[in-house]
């Protein structure tokens, strides 16, 4: 089987899948509807396997011609090669887990089959997205997601009591994200005109060979696609659509924020490597937001309540530190995180998701407590998922981070400083959420602990599958301290991507790394360590809102960010909006087509008076038509 027909069928299974369900759903017993989701995407994961262990080199499949002209052409194609492939990988290996999960999720719920509709759709946009082989293509994949994002987030629209809340969240994330789009078009218009062509190997082979560029081109280009990176993977100015986002069902948290839409951005400049390279000012720029996106997150999570809330700044965080690395130029070390945070964040949601469904649908965790006894399965993954996300010593978040860090340390201590920071409040906010869920006394009502049960199997199996990639996973690009023949196996094998086999990055020395893995794991086992003392042995608790103060209370309103964008930015635009429709529409608009409506209408009344039917009037007005026809006469005469 071929390289073409192996990609036609991967793209086509996901597509069939949503459409089935879509079309022929509402018919089918659930079970089938579920069924049929969770297999093709399965079926589309063994498909990405045998590329997987066929690919050497990039193989670009041409499908059709769109446009093409002298000056440039436009393609749909695809490009298979490390990168794309590694990808796809992560979204359908996470995506059958995902739709596994939600068969025991959402089972009681009446949109059982558009559920399912709308997550194979999503898990096509993302695969047209990271397989396509130009920045047109990849265009598709990218708004499809958006769409499909927006009907997830506000899934449950109908609801009567979150329905309004859901609407208006989903509407957020639709917003938003349009905001970054419109970067890619600009970015794309550029590429179009500097090159004349789209396809990611093309612009790349160019460059190589040592085709020039305007500083400022490339530096427009640039920023243009990190606007649409922001958005997408929900950097500062544009991040605050991503918390919002969980007023989806958990599975769409687990999908949205742990392996597909948000990495996008992520791969979008990973994929555009050979640009960035020539953009100092712009890796700077990418650098700076990572680092304050990652900080400003994890601070916003250290009180928050809402156990899905804490994840999802969590996110935020973990892709600030993802976005750092690509400022670095580290960008198979970009991917690393990806992939870790993409087992351990999926197990985080959906161990989130199992708890939700064992407290029926509660959520904040101060009326939590003790699940430890009543869900084991859900509480040893939902530990390892936290341990991993926190750098414990030798799982997997531990080794991604500490390439990210050690990077950072190499070319900037300060700022190493700076993000250590942020690392510090990752595991405080991790371990707090662990022990208030899991440990000590149970704070919600008697009928409430009565009813408290184990998930299903098919919601606790992808948890122990994903604990274990969560444990092992940094096994897949281990560091050259011990094991020098399978170091780095990861960045690689990634190298084989276009662009990436030019970038060679230094990483720190033998006694370096080992002082900052060093560092690392004694944060962690510290904080550890003052969490069990703080949660467990003192049994501390969760504040009332009421009773939070100082910068507890700034973290927990999330500095006020929501506050100053809707005084910032809501406002003025609704103040724009009305002053444009009560001046331009109602006074200018409208009022002058009323009022050439009335002149005609006036224009029209006081012409019809001539025509009043009496012959002596016509033939008074023909006597003056000849008098003023001989006057003319005369006077042209003289």
């Amino acid at each position: 089987m071929g390289f073409s027909t192996i990609v036609y069928i991967l793209l086509l299974l996901p597509l069939l899948g949503g459409l089935t369900n879509g079309l022929f759903g509402k018919h089918l017993p659930k079970q089938f509807s579920g069924a049929l989701g969770t297999g093709v995407i399965f079926s589309a994961f063994l498909c990405v396997l045998m590329l997987f262990n066929h690919v050497n080199e990039p193989v670009q499949i041409d499908l059709c011609n769109i446009l093409r002209f002298d000056s440039f052409s436009l393609e749909i194609n695809f490009l298979i090669d490390q990168l794309s492939v590694w990808m796809s990988l992560i979204i359908t290996g996470i995506g059958t887990l995902i739709h596994l999960f939600s068969m025991g999720y959402m089972k009681e719920d009446e949109g059982y089959y558009k559920f399912f509709t709308y997550l194979n759709l999503f898990i096509f946009a993302m695969l047209i997205l990271v397989l396509g082989g130009n920045y047109f293509v990849l265009f598709f994949g990218w708004e499809g997601v958006g769409i499909c994002s927006f009907l997830l987030i506000g899934f449950h629209y109908s609801d009567p009591v979150k329905g309004i809340s859901n609407s208006l969240a989903a509407r957020k994330a639709f917003v938003m994200n349009r905001i970054g789009d419109a970067g890619l078009i600009f970015a794309l218009f550029m590429l179009l005109s500097t090159f004349g062509t789209l396809n990611f190997v093309d612009i790349s082979e160019r460059l190589s060979e040592g085709v020039s560029m305007h500083h400022l081109t490339v530096l427009g280009i640039t920023l243009c696609l990190f606007l649409a990176a922001t958005g997408k993977s929900a950097q500062i100015p544009l991040f605050t659509w991503l918390p919002d986002a969980m007023a989806g069902p958990t599975p769409v948290s687990a999908l949205i924020h742990a392996a597909t839409m948000v990495t996008a951005g992520i791969y979008l400049v990973a994929r555009s490597n050979f640009l960035f390279e020539l953009a100092p000012l712009t890796q700077d720029i990418v650098l700076y937001i990572g680092i304050a996106t990652s900080l400003f997150a994890a601070f916003m999570a250290l009180r928050q309540n809402d156990i899905k809330k804490v994840l999802a700044y969590s996110t935020v965080s973990q892709l600030g530190l993802m976005v750092v690395a690509l400022g670095l130029g580290a960008y198979t070390v970009a991917i690393f995180h990806v992939t870790t945070h993409a087992f351990f964040k999926a197990l985080l949601f959906l161990g989130s998701g199992s708890v939700i469904h064992g407290m029926h649908h509660e959520q904040d965790i101060r009326k939590m407590g003790g699940l430890k006894k009543v869900m084991p399965i859900t509480h040893w993954t939902f530990l390892i998922g936290t341990l991993a996300i926190s750098g414990f010593p030798l799982l997997s978040g531990f080794y991604s981070k500490d390439e990210i860090i050690g990077h950072l340390f190499d070319q900037n201590p300060v700022l190493y400083g700076v993000i250590m920071v942020s690392v510090l409040m990752t595991a405080i906010y991790m371990f707090r959420l662990y022990f208030l869920t899991f440990h000590g006394t149970f704070r919600g009502t008697q009928s409430t602990w009565e009813h408290v049960h184990e998930s299903p199997w098919t919601m606790t199996l992808p948890l122990v599958i994903l604990s274990v990639f969560s444990a092992l996973g940094g096994l897949l690009n281990l560091p050259g301290l011990f094991f020098h023949e399978g170091a780095h196996w990861l960045s690689g094998y990634l190298h084989g991507a276009p662009g990436m086999h030019n970038i060679v990055h230094e990483t720190p020395n033998f006694s370096t790394t080992l002082g900052l893995m060093a560092v690392a794991s004694a944060l962690s086992i510290g904080v550890l360590a003052w969490a069990y003392q703080n949660y467990v042995r003192r049994g501390s608790v969760a504040k009332s809102d009421e009773a939070l103060n100082g910068w507890e209370k700034l973290s927990n309103r999330k500095l006020y960010w929501d506050e100053w964008y809707d005084w910032m930015v809501v406002k003025p635009i609704e103040w724009l909006g009305f002053q444009t429709n009560h001046t331009v529409e109602e006074r200018g608009l409208k009022s002058g087509i009323s009022g050439l409506g009335m002149l005609t209408g006036k224009a029209g009344n006081a012409l019809r008076k001539l025509q009043n039917g009496y012959v002596s009037s016509y033939l008074s007005w023909m006597v003056i038509g000849m008098i003023l026809l001989v006057v003319f006469y005369l006077l042209n005469g003289n």
